[in-house]
């Protein structure tokens, strides 16, 4: 994957966005396959003029390809000074584009004169000995073979700088389309960590709350739901590092929550949990259930000193996990706004199921039902989390 970090990025980079085992690849691959049919060209157009005249007009396969190897290191120059000039603003990009690929293609014709020289071929290296010998501008034959050799390297120039183009444009922009779907996910888990941590406050100032209530006429009382509460905040503190966990850890957490609920209101809160047996061994979102089960408990006793009860339920149909929040409250309370709870967990569920998860709140009949439906996750799909420091039991 390719890494956010400039310093890297910059060190990987060559030109125009592209490596430079990219930049030698695509430029070494189309070099050849200019150089073999050129050669196979002329090949081919050597042996049909051979029946009608010996004049050599066509260079051997050899000195063609060594005419090849002089031009790739000029290629290589051409296309990276290309790249670094890219083609904006175009008013003074498109003219040094156009010297670059105007200046290799002049050089070509005397690489073959070299190639030619070097290898020893005589008539070559008579005609190059006679283009020398005076001003070759001025020699006919000279400028006609420079110009076809330079009506035919400028497009294949043309061609290769396309084609280069083509791929350092496709890197760049794969290579953005990589760095947004990091910047998503970084932002996605930065967003479930803020919702996290609004949670995590909610959670123990309530339990505090619940607590106070029983240290002034209950002390022996409220120092058992401390020892308790330090168990819940240390698996609170286990559940906030990770994006899932097991469903019944989450049910084991919400056990522990109500329990110190029920010490608090005893004659009033009725619990009802499925049996381990009955829980399904998928992985669910970390403290999905907590806020629905706070809310359950909260206003479902507000407004009235009645009994209440909290029902959960965990059922599985067709590979989806239903989770359910029932709790009874006062007939004719009114139906409000969703609360922070509410709202945290349709957030998260939007953010971990991207529109495969749901989440139903409403009242009916004197109860109150909030209701998710998500895709079953048989396997862990987070890392284990870090130890969290213990904490002393009062």
């Amino acid at each position: 994957m390719i890494g956010l970090g400039t310093a890297e990025t910059s060190t990987r980079r060559f030109a125009g966005g592209l490596s430079l085992r990219q930049f030698l690849g695509i430029a070494g691959l189309f070099w050849i396959y200019v150089a073999l049919s050129n050669i196979l060209y002329a090949y081919s157009m050597r042996l049909g003029m051979s029946r009608s005249t010996n004049v050599m007009l066509f260079a051997a396969w050899d000195a063609r390809l060594l005419q090849h190897l002089l031009l790739l290191p000029i290629l290589l120059v051409s296309f990276w000074g290309s790249l670094r000039i890219q083609w904006r603003p175009l008013l003074i990009a498109l003219p040094m584009q156009l010297i670059l690929g105007a200046a290799f293609a002049a050089i070509a014709y005397p690489a073959m004169l070299i190639s030619q020289m070097t290898l020893g071929r005589e008539e070559w290296h008579e005609m190059a000995l006679t283009h020398t010998s005076s001003a070759p501008w001025l020699d006919p034959s000279f400028l006609s073979l420079w110009l076809a050799s330079f009506v035919s390297f400028l497009p294949t120039y043309g061609f290769g700088l396309a084609l280069i183009t083509g791929l350092a444009l496709y890197t760049r922009f794969r290579n953005s389309e990589l760095r947004l779907a990091a910047l998503e996910r970084e932002w996605s888990a930065a967003r479930l960590t803020a919702l996290r941590m609004q949670l995590s406050p909610h959670t123990l100032f309530n339990l505090l709350h619940t607590i106070r209530g029983h240290i002034e006429w209950d002390p022996k009382g409220a120092q058992s739901m401390v020892v308790q509460l330090a168990d819940l905040l240390r698996r609170l503190l286990n559940a906030g590092e990770r994006d899932f966990s097991k469903l019944s850890d989450e049910l084991q957490f919400v056990r522990l929550y109500l329990e110190l609920q029920q010490r608090r209101f005893a004659d009033r809160l009725s619990v009802d949990l499925p049996a381990a047996a009955e829980i399904p061994a998928v992985w669910v979102p970390s403290l999905i259930l907590q806020p629905l089960v706070e809310n359950a408990v909260v206003h479902g006793m507000a407004g009235h000193q009645g009994r209440v009860s909290v029902r959960i339920t965990a059922r599985m149909s067709l590979d989806v996990l239903t989770l359910s929040v029932l709790n009874t409250m006062r007939p004719d309370k009114p139906m409000g706004e969703d609360g922070i709870g509410i709202y945290n967990v349709r957030e998260r569920l939007a953010v971990q199921f991207e529109g495969r998860a749901f989440l139903t709140a409403e009242g009916i009949d004197g109860q109150w039902r909030s209701e998710i439906a998500m895709p079953a996750i048989h396997h862990s799909p987070a890392r284990e989390p870090r130890p969290a420091p213990a904490l002393a039991d009062a």
